[in-house]
């Protein structure tokens, strides 16, 4: 250490080092004597407690106490128990504190010095005092007879100087280890405090700071690179402009200069070379470097190098910028031809990010407002954005897929730009508060990609938002600049005006088919009871009224309904609208065909008189309609007409009738009841619904046309549905008709005798176990015993109720079709309904229940009172080949994507 400056930075460290050691044994060791001063305290405690419970317990002590003079007996066995112990004084005293024994005989018979209360109290006390002996540390504890009650104490103690004296044995080791600790620790500071010395070269701190912080802004500050190679060919040094120029990785320096990345051949082999070099151009990556390498000065290391670069591509850059606008005013000329070449807003959408991609931007979003791509104007500027297009450099993209659902946050340049109207350019993504509140997980993809800046765009047209697009960049390094943010607006202008265009026509397409589509339902539901086919052909111009439905009821049972409402044009068609709502709407009240027709006539009543109070050229005079409902398990039709056609009836053999219907008058007029016709049908048979624009026309009568119906369907027996329908218009109808027409043949079928069940009740509850019973048999039969435990649950119910609340005969059908049908019928016609029962009630839980196992429950009335029937779905595996359902729907294009996700996309 000689010639070690207490100013310098070793000998400030030195004696640091050594301070801060012995401080910390100083600390050790009075941490140490504190430690064994408290140890020997707790464990003269445990001690005293220890000897005054032993003592306490021991054999003979209530026999001693209950002696005449207990003194007598106690002091010779105290003092014994205090000498093997190692304690100073073992005290033995009644409940009063007067003692019997003590170490000072004299002190016997006087009171105890120290709290007796919680030791009567049954607990051990531990306590200092100043007693007889001293300062002392006693334990005092209860002696208990064999009833628990206290009836004298014992105590037992050290005196403090004697559990000190074990600390005091202890110092001097302890003094003495970190003595030692002291003496190495300062030896070992004093070797690394020589080596410091020699690594500052004995310099002071200020002189240090100094030279190292004119050393950084050299080095690092100006603006030409500095790079250092040792003789070995290893870069020593290398500034940030440096780092920068050549494109070096993170701990490039001590690595040999031919392993480095990114350096071109020429400067590597001037590198490695170590000749001299002035003012040598080269080329690294879009740069043109001025290179200049010198050997090292003299105090430098024998045989190294010093190189320095400057950039020099400004001349470059501005031969550049004429080249990039030549670009731009390509792709703005490219995108006049290439964008609207569809009146198809996603197409134009598309095109618009085909465009930018990857000519000005490396990704391209387009998100319209959902009601732009159905034509609609947008109401809620920001809300409901639908992503349109996306495209971008990489296939495997990070952003949200093409028809997600977003709703941009208020914070968002999208939300921002969709409010103001004015584009959003952010020069660093990482500073975007509102995308990372929008979706953080997301956006670190999108960072994980290289993204780092974007320009969102708002596409407007003719005072109209119809959305935002957005340009994303990756490969440059450099965000996106006010000129190209005026370059994206340019691109988007000519962008919105199609896709506004896009927009208006969708919506006149839109409503076009909407009314189109209105006029037909859009698929026949599936069911058992009927092969069915339709033809509808709309008349020359215009829409008018005829329609046409299939509606499956409860049981298997099927209604056929066909209409036709007076007059023409738009008005008719929302008529017929409206009494196709009112027809399914009746039929899932599951009333008979002459009461639905009754309800349907009072309801165009109505229509008719509200609507001809307010426009009396708009009124509607009436309308016709034919409803059926088939019984495949019965095979019997009953049927009602308001004055609509009769159907015609095609037998298994190719015999043509037409059902002999009660006619009733057209829906409208009012004042008379509508009857039933029953029909028997044979399975097989073909009902031919149709409307009068089939076989009325100027050039000839309805009988002639009734006659040439009959013609078309005789005699082909083996024609199915859809080839009569088609044989029916070929032969009747010649050219565009007129008047609407709508056919709709329907062959029937029959449910198979093994595909139903049922059964008569006894009007006796006891009956309900034995149903059970016969019920899970048959399911089991059916494979579908997983479904036997619901049934049996809905089947109890049913019978239940209908044994207390309805009247004989009981009769229970169970039916497996599309679904299983459990009907439970009986002589009643009292309507149950379904009610929350109180928690003080016995009973109206019943059709609660029903109501939850059950997939649909209901109830429909016949001339003999009532059924209540439920269903249950049967899995489509565990159906009939022929009953077996088609696959869901596809979901339509576009909808892809969650839209609860809409607040995490981006």
């Amino acid at each position: 250490m000689v010639g070690r400056s207490p100013r310098s930075v070793a000998g400030q460290v030195f004696l640091l080092q050594v301070a801060l050691i012995a401080l910390l044994v100083v600390g050790a060791v009075v941490a140490q004597v504190l430690q064994s001063q408290r140890a020997g305290s707790a464990e003269a405690e445990r001690r005293s407690v220890a000897v005054a419970q032993t003592f306490a317990h021991s054999p003979g002590i209530l026999s001693a106490l209950r002696a005449p003079e207990p003194s007598k007996v106690l002091q010779p066995l105290s003092e014994a128990g205090r000498k093997s112990a190692g304690v100073d004084f073992i005290v033995v005293m009644d409940t009063h504190g007067i003692r019997y024994t003590h170490p000072q005989p004299d002190r016997i018979g006087k009171r105890f010095v120290g709290r007796i209360d919680p030791s009567l109290a049954g607990r051990v006390h531990t306590e200092s005092v100043h007693g007889p002996l001293g300062h002392e540390v006693q334990a005092t504890v209860p002696v208990n007879d064999g009833d628990g009650k206290v009836v004298a104490l014992v105590s037992a103690g050290l005196k403090v100087k004697t559990v000190a004296s074990h600390a005091e044995r202890q110092l001097p080791l302890i003094l003495s280890a970190g003595a030692a600790g002291l003496v190495v620790t300062t030896a070992g500071t004093a070797l690394v405090g020589r080596r410091l010395q020699r690594q500052t070269h004995n310099l002071r701190p200020d002189e240090m700071a100094r030279m190292y912080k004119h050393h950084d802004v050299v080095l690092h500050s100006v603006r030409e690179g500095v790079l250092i190679v040792s003789a070995d060919a290893r870069l020593l040094l290398a500034n940030d402009e440096a780092s920068q120029l050549l494109d070096l990785p993170q701990g490039a320096e001590g690595r040999p200069v031919a392993e480095l990345p990114g350096l071109t051949s020429g400067i590597r082999e001037l590198l490695t070379s170590g000749r001299k070099a002035t003012d040598e151009v080269h080329v690294a990556g879009e740069r043109l470097l001025a290179v200049n390498q010198r050997p090292a000065g003299p105090d430098g290391c024998a045989g190294s190098t010093v190189m320095t670069l400057r950039d020099s591509t400004e001349l470059r850059a501005l031969s550049g910028r004429a080249e990039m606008a030549r670009e731009r005013l390509k792709l703005l000329y490219d995108a006049g031809l290439g964008i609207g070449t569809s009146l198809d807003v996603t197409r134009t959408a598309e095109e618009l990010a085909h465009i930018a991609v990857p000519r000005f931007a490396d990704f391209v979003t387009v998100d319209l407002v959902d009601a732009v791509l159905h034509g609609e104007d947008p109401v809620d500027e920001g809300s409901d954005m639908r992503r349109t297009a996306v495209k971008g450099i990489l296939k495997d993209h990070p952003f949200c897929e093409v028809g997600c659902l977003i709703d941009f946050i208020p914070s968002t340049p999208h939300a921002r730009g969709l409010g103001t109207g004015r584009s959003e350019l952010v020069s660093d993504l990482g500073t975007a508060t509102g995308l990372h509140l929008q979706a953080p997980e997301r956006l670190k993809r999108i960072q994980a990609c290289g993204i780092h800046s974007l320009v969102s765009v708002p596409i407007q047209a003719r005072g109209v938002m119809l959305g935002v697009a957005t340009f994303w960049r990756s490969r440059k390094p450099e965000p996106f600049d006010e000129e190209e943010l005026s370059l994206a607006e340019e691109l988007v202008a000519r962008a919105a005006l199609s896709i506004d265009n896009a927009r208006r026509f969708t919506r006149e397409h839109t409503l076009a088919v909407a009314l189109q589509r209105s006029l037909l339902p859009r698929a026949l539901p599936e069911q058992n009871a009927f092969e069915v086919a339709f033809r509808y052909l709309p008349a020359q111009s215009g829409v008018s009224g005829d329609w046409f439905d299939v509606i499956p009821l409860p049981g298997g049972r099927v209604a056929l309904v066909v209409g036709d409402v007076v007059g023409h044009g738009l008005h008719a068609a929302a008529t017929m609208g409206r009494l196709r709502t009112a027809v399914h709407n009746f039929s899932t009240l599951d009333l008979p065909p002459d009461d639905l027709l009754s309800r349907l006539d009072d309801l165009v009543s109505r229509i008719d008189q509200d609507e001809s109070d307010s426009d009396r050229d708009s009124s509607v005079i009436g309308a016709t309609c034919l409803y059926a409902i088939y019984d495949p398990v019965e095979r019997r039709c009953v049927m009602a007409r308001a004055g609509h056609l009769a159907p015609a009836l095609v037998s298994p053999d190719g015999d043509v009738t037409f059902a002999d219907v009660p006619t009733g008058l057209p829906l409208g007029l009012g004042g008379m009841p509508f009857q039933t016709a029953e029909l028997q049908l044979a399975e097989g048979t073909q009902i031919v619904f149709y409307t009068d624009g089939l076989i009325e026309d100027r050039a000839r009568d309805l009988d002639v046309g009734m006659d040439m119906l009959r013609e078309a369907l005789a005699r082909h027996p083996d024609r199915s549905p859809d080839q009569h329908c088609q044989a029916v218009v070929d032969e009747l109808l010649h050219g565009r008709p007129k008047d609407d027409i709508a056919v709709l043949v329907a062959r029937t079928l029959a449910t198979p005798a093994d595909r139903v069940a049922d059964w008569d009740v006894p009007c006796d509850p006891a009956a309900v176990a034995g149903m059970r019973a016969a019920v899970s048999q048959k399911l089991e039969e059916w494979g579908l015993s997983d479904l036997a435990f619901g049934m049996e649950l809905v089947l109890s119910e049913l019978i239940t109720n209908a044994i207390r609340h309805g009247s004989p005969p009981i009769h229970v059908r169970l039916l497996r079709d599309r679904t299983l049908t459990c009907e439970v019928s009986d002589g009643s016609s009292t309507s149950p309904h379904l009610r929350y029962a109180a928690t003080t009630d016995e009973g109206g839980r019943g059709l609660f229940l029903v109501a939850q196992v059950a997939d649909r429950w209901g109830t429909r009335y016949t001339p003999r009172g009532k059924v209540i029937w439920a269903e249950q779905a049967i899995a489509a595996h565990d159906a009939p080949p022929a009953y077996q359902a088609r696959p869901p729907a596809q979901r339509q294009p576009g909808r892809t994507v969650h839209e609860d996700d809409a607040r995490s996309a981006l």
